[in-house]
């Protein structure tokens, strides 16, 4: 397996635990933290962007077939979708319950942008015909 793809599984599990005790804490904490009051935002974003995004990168990096055997998988791309994504999450996650942050926001989503393109322009010249 890939370090990339190492990094991105263990990342992965890491913002899956991160939103189950988000999840734990929303019902227990929103009448005491107005931080928590508003993380809904945030744990449905740990969990998609988080888990189940970086997951499935992690494994089409693994196991799509590379266009030459000799090129290997740890290039700018792979590594930018990693930085970009996490990034933008941490971003998220501290602006998102804070009124006075909010206008952070589009910086994050802009982050996720460049994520997903970074993942688009790793993973499409290994998708190919017979």
């Amino acid at each position: 397996m890939p370090r990339l793809s190492r990094w991105l599984a263990r990342t992965a599990l890491l913002h899956l635990v991160a939103a189950l005790a988000l999840g734990i804490l929303m019902p227990a904490g929103a009448a005491r933290s107005p931080w928590i009051a508003g993380a809904w935002p945030v744990y449905i974003h740990l969990l998609v962007l988080g888990w189940v995004t970086q997951l499935i990168a992690a494994v089409a990096l693994w196991m799509f077939p590379r266009p030459d055997r000799r090129l290997t998988t740890e290039g700018f791309p792979g590594w930018a979708f990693y930085g970009l994504l996490n990034a933008g999450l941490v971003l998220r996650a501290i602006a998102e319950p804070l009124p006075a942050l909010n206008r952070l926001l589009p910086i994050a989503a802009l982050m996720h942008l460049g994520a997903i393109l970074a993942l688009a322009a790793m993973l499409w010249p290994r998708i190919r015909g017979r």
